[in-house]
């Protein structure tokens, strides 16, 4: 199938460490380029990692100029709302995508359907090595050096895409910043049952101490029941003590107290702690994104809290603004400034505003909880103040004041 029509310009010899979303859409999009794209994967068998997540408009506009929206709307989950309450079920958040666009909506999907719609558009395009985990890469040479000793390349352009956790990221120089969020969380998908919020992500509060939410992701090849993606935050440091029979049945209690209006679907929750997958997060800002032959995109460029919901869609864009770049550009160093340049402007204002909102959910200040919970619906109610949540929550705010503009076509082909 063609998915992108691909451009007249010299080939370069490619090499992406990483086969997650990032590393996907880069394979997939600079393989229709006509580039030479050769991806070098940790996992023998590699796969989805990570909980059900919200694609954005910002991320289903990169989709649908792939040609792959039917694809994934086949098995994701529109979601037309965010619905958040505290413990004594106080509104704390309303969102609507049509107070921007009503035409507009997000997508909750499961990870093992995003991989496989973007492993089947690449096909034999390019090739995969499995099994092998990149160690170092020579950004002057293009060289890169697996784990097993081998040397490979040299390579016009090396792309680390290998997550929040790269191994890669160092080579680019000294970050402004890279550190572990303390708080994490427990997911898992559950089948979604008769639950009745089938196009809201919803959660719970009790204070900041405690997050829950559920998230209908759809469904994915091979499984036709629909789920909701199931998450509830701690901090890392309790991961342990949760795994006990103690700490589980504590979370079970206090679970079901928190939220006894969806314990149907509680009840649908695995038995033990190992059917729980763990979920931890970095805070990375690079000071520059690329050296020599090396550039970052994804995580491994700008790991942030999940709290904006952003990972996956900023992933999109980056493999997006990195092929414009290389179109565009005459040489591998103009067009890799110019990525920068492109993506510094969005991702900045994320970075922002996930590191100032972490705390208000994910934390142990409960004087801050509170005054969340008091400022948040008349601050979403305000004109200005509404359509600026709705920027950040829809992936489209640029900057201070600056908007991304939406994929022509995008608007008509969610309303269809």
């Amino acid at each position: 199938m063609q998915i992108i029509a691909p451009v007249s310009k010299t080939p370069l010899h490619i090499a992406i460490a990483g086969y997650g979303s990032a590393g996907q859409a880069a394979a997939l999009m600079l393989s229709a380029d006509g580039h030479r794209v050769e991806v070098f994967e940790r996992a023998a068998a590699p796969g989805p990692v990570g909980a059900g997540f919200l694609l954005q408009p910002t991320g289903l506009g990169v989709l649908h100029e792939l040609g792959l929206l039917p694809a994934v709307r086949a098995h994701g989950a529109p979601v037309h709302r965010l619905e958040g309450e505290n413990a004594a079920r106080r509104p704390v958040m309303e969102m609507g995508y049509a107070d921007l666009d009503p035409r507009l909506h997000g997508l909750g999907l499961q990870r093992g359907a995003l991989f496989e719609v973007l492993r089947e558009a690449w096909g034999n395009q390019g090739l995969l090595h499995t099994g092998q985990p990149v160690a170092t890469v020579d950004p002057d040479t293009g060289r890169v050096h697996t784990a097993d000793g081998r040397v490979h390349g040299p390579f016009d352009l090396v792309i680390a895409a290998d997550g929040s956790a790269s191994a890669l990221r160092a080579q680019l120089g000294a970050p402004a910043l890279d550190r572990p969020y303390p708080w994490g969380a427990r997911w898992c998908l559950v089948p979604a049952g008769d639950w009745p919020h089938g196009a809201e992500l919803r959660q719970r509060y009790r204070a900041a101490r405690r997050m829950i939410g559920l998230l209908p992701v759809g469904t994915r090849p091979g499984d036709p029941v629909p789920r909701l993606s199931f998450f509830w935050s701690l901090p890392v440091a309790q991961f342990d003590a949760w795994d006990t029979p103690e700490g589980f049945a504590a979370f079970q209690r206090e679970l079901r107290a928190l939220w006894p209006e969806a314990a149907g679907v509680f009840a649908r929750l695995p038995t033990q702690p190992s059917g729980f997958a763990r979920a931890s997060y970095r805070d990375a800002v690079l000071e520059r994104w690329h050296r020599g032959r090396l550039v970052a995109i994804g995580d491994a460029a700008h790991s942030m809290s999940p709290q904006l919901g952003q990972g996956v869609n900023m992933a999109l864009l980056d493999a997006w603004a990195l092929r414009e770049a290389l179109r565009s550009h005459g040489s591998v160093a103009q067009a890799l400034a110019g990525y920068e340049r492109a993506r510094r402007a969005h991702v900045g204002i994320y970075h922002f505003w996930s590191r100032w909102l972490t705390p208000l959910f994910q934390s142990e200040h409960d004087r801050i909880a509170a005054l969340r919970d008091w400022s948040f619906l008349p601050l979403g109610r305000l004109p200005m103040g509404r359509g600026h949540m709705l920027r950040v929550l829809s992936g489209t705010q640029r900057g201070w004041l600056g908007r991304v503009p939406l994929r022509p076509g995008l608007a008509e082909a969610l309303a269809a």
